[in-house]
């Protein structure tokens, strides 16, 4: 015998799930783009068309991509999470980092600097392109947003999207169309492990290039090739969205961050400088942002005027997918974003040039399903 007892329940969550699609029947083409892609994700790993060591190697390209994709993501996170307002320009700060950073690298190769001290030059380059996207970030915020701080909300975005052409052309007209390449980079770790040899009279002790090199690594019986600089990639971008994190939730500052985010008339009255703790929320966007422009243009290499829109759409994409306001969402959606448009145009039998339209897809179903984002929206009540 049915227990009814127990029918009951079950049928209702049939109803409740049949009555949802009824309400909004953009679940159903959610519904079936997501089976579309598992369905063709089996059918080619059956057939012998994705295998393991592909998996494994645009894993890594995949995490280190949306470890870039995640520091420009905090940007538009943390300026949403205290004005409601989505920075369509962030795009440009991070193309400013990339291209200011250019000029100082190459200056440092033509002195020979950059090969004498690979490191501290590196470290330079990143610390110029800092400078560069905070000056870019905080005259934005002086300039172009503070005066229309009290407008109506399509006010600003207008005004970001104007900004982010202007900024387009004038890095356009100012430096010209042509990309700029970074230097080729060897940094070299461990010379000597693996032995010395002689190569026309010279002593020869190569070891591990950590920016350039590719090597051939053997990971679960695969043989997989790996550029050890997508984890220092990955690596530095944790380090600095750990720092990001513990400055938020443990300075004085931070906590100030989180206060104005939540009502700025009562942390105005609390004694915060409310306008000093919006420019610090943009410098500290802006500063990620060029932090991630020279790890993103070491390995692209090539810096042009226009090279900072696809990166700021897909990183606002991935703080929508985490969950816009929500700094671990931000983190994670970049991660997510860069692994599913490595992994998934290849798993489901599609060219990699399609990449852009399986992100832009995962965006469309979550907003569907999920318009919060992964994590939740972190916002005050009373919404602007």
């Amino acid at each position: 015998m049915v227990d009814t007892a127990k029918a009951r329940p079950i049928g209702a969550r049939v109803l409740s799930v049949l009555g949802a699609f009824r309400r909004n029947p953009l679940w159903l083409v959610g519904l079936g783009f997501l089976m579309l892609i598992i369905w063709s994700a089996a059918q080619n790993i059956a057939a012998g068309g994705y295998a393991l060591d592909t998996f494994i190697s645009q894993l890594i390209i995949g995490l280190a991509q949306g470890s870039i994709y995640a520091l420009i993501a905090l940007g538009y996170t943390l300026v949403y999470g205290i004005l409601f307002m989505i920075n369509f320009a962030h795009g440009e700060v991070f193309m400013a980092g990339a291209y200011i950073g250019f000029f100082a690298i190459y200056a440092m190769d033509e002195s020979g600097f950059l090969g004498d001290y690979t490191v501290i030059a590196i470290l330079l380059t990143m610390l110029v392109s800092v400078i560069a996207a905070v000056i870019v970030g905080y005259l934005l915020e002086r300039i172009a947003y503070r005066p229309l701080r009290n407008a109506p909300r399509l006010v600003p975005l207008i005004t970001a999207i104007g900004a982010s052409i202007t900024l387009q052309q004038l890095f356009l007209r100012l430096f010209g169309s042509s990309p700029r390449s970074y230097p080729r980079i060897n940094l070299f770790v461990g010379q000597g492990i693996w032995g010395c040899e002689e190569v026309d009279g010279t002593t020869v002790c190569e070891g591990i290039d950590l920016i350039s090199g590719s090597y051939d690594v053997v990971i679960l019986n695969e043989e997989i090739r790996i550029r050890p600089f997508f984890f220092i990639v990955l690596f530095v971008s944790l380090i600095l969205m750990a720092m990001l994190w513990t400055f938020i939730q443990r300075t004085k500052t931070g906590k100030a961050m989180r206060a104005v985010a939540e009502d700025k008339a009562t942390a105005s009255l609390m004694g915060i400088n409310v306008d000093r703790t919006i420019v610090i929320t943009f410098i500290l966007g802006a500063a990620l942002a060029g932090a991630g422009a020279v790890l993103f243009a070491l390995y692209n290499r090539q810096v042009t005027p226009f090279m900072g829109f696809l990166p700021g759409i897909k990183a606002f994409t991935a703080a929508v997918l985490g969950g816009i306001g929500n700094v671990p969402g931000a983190m994670f959606g970049g991660l997510f974003l860069g692994v599913a448009e490595s992994v998934l145009p290849s798993m489901i039998g599609l060219p990699n040039q399609l990449k852009d339209v399986v992100a832009f897809g995962l965006l469309i179903i979550f907003m569907i399903f999920r318009p919060t984002g992964i994590f939740g929206e972190v916002l005050s009540e009373k919404k602007a």
